[in-house]
């Protein structure tokens, strides 16, 4: 289980130029602080990019991965469901308007 403690991020809203998306997409680059035990640990640290996706209905992730900061290399991991719903509830409270 990957243990996550957000310490900053950058969000931006996605522009959809040609209005065929419903709602608003922002990208929001996460940056973690992954215990030095972890098998995701980095010296150059861990971030996690995320697609969040809010509309008239629902609010959800559409998309992230794990990358290594420094090198930008993906990295083979998955957020655990209580762990997305952290991510989730994280996107929610800092979208930009």
């Amino acid at each position: 289980m990957i243990h996550l403690n957000i310490t900053g991020h950058e969000v931006e809203k996605l522009e959809d130029p040609f209005g065929l998306l419903s709602g608003d997409r922002y990208e929001f680059f996460l940056e973690l602080e992954v215990d030095i035990e972890d098998e995701l640990y980095s010296e150059n640290g861990i971030g996690l990019k995320v697609i969040f996706v809010s509309d008239e209905s629902e609010e959800k992730i559409t998309n992230y991965y794990f990358y290594e900061r420094g090198s930008d290399k993906v990295l083979d991991f998955e957020l655990e469901e209580d762990e997305e719903e952290l991510v989730l509830t994280y996107c929610k409270e800092h979208r930009v308007e």
